[in-house]
């Protein structure tokens, strides 16, 4: 058994990049833990009852995925350009030791939303083997709406090289998108269920699958 992370700077982010392979990895008895790295706050704009919303979301989600622990670590959505880097790192870190996770599961760092670049830049801060001997492999998803309108041409853009087989896992993958009510539009919205099926088909047939999600492997210690 392996203790797998998801790190997600929203939630919707672990479904989206990395959904049908955690429901993967729960059928093989891996234990599969859930960082939500950033909250709404009234004190930025959103409603009571939005985040009442919300919060009802995430522990549905959660029982869907039948996750061993969610750690929400409380930071403010599209605020972390202002939170000093060594905060993010320090909770992130606080988290690792508690779970002390086998294998990752992080955002690309190319990704236009900025929460993103900062998710991606704590999480492999805090995978250095010397102080985080646990880690074995960390994996890189892509986020649709994020992952694909980055546009940075100093950035090779997000080329996998590791394809998992989410054939059996997609329709229940999809279902659990469409908790995120908020966050599922009518096609062509890149957050549709119709671009969701699309990429996995596009990602499996690169993969040799009826359907797959597809990573960038960082590191594997093995």
């Amino acid at each position: 058994m392996k203790n797998v992370v998801v790190v997600a700077p929203h939630p919707d982010d672990e479904t989206l990049g990395c959904g049908g392979t955690l429901l993967r990895h729960k059928e093989q008895g891996d234990a599969v833990h859930w960082i939500i790295v950033t909250e709404m706050l009234e004190e930025h704009g959103f409603s009571p009852e939005r985040i009442a919303a919300r919060d009802r979301e995430i522990q549905e989600v959660a029982e869907r995925y039948a996750f061993q622990s969610v750690v929400r670590l409380g930071f403010p959505t599209t605020k972390l350009d202002e939170i000093p880097m060594s905060e993010l790192v320090g909770k992130m870190s606080e988290a690792f030791q508690n779970i002390r996770p086998n294998i990752l599961y992080v955002p690309y760092r190319g990704d236009v939303h900025t929460d993103h670049q900062y998710v991606f830049d704590a999480a492999v801060s805090c995978s250095k083997w010397f102080r985080y001997p646990y880690v074995e492999k960390i994996l890189v998803y892509e986020t649709l709406s994020e992952t694909d309108f980055g546009m940075d041409p100093d950035t090779n853009g997000f080329r996998p090289n590791v394809y998992v087989d989410i054939s059996r896992f997609l329709d229940q993958k999809l279902k659990i998108m469409q908790v995120y009510q908020s966050e599922i539009g009518e096609f062509p919205f890149p957050r549709s269920i119709e671009t969701i099926r699309a990429l996995a088909s596009i990602r499996g047939s690169a993969g040799g699958f009826a359907a797959s999600e597809a990573f960038m492997l960082l590191k594997e210690r093995m």
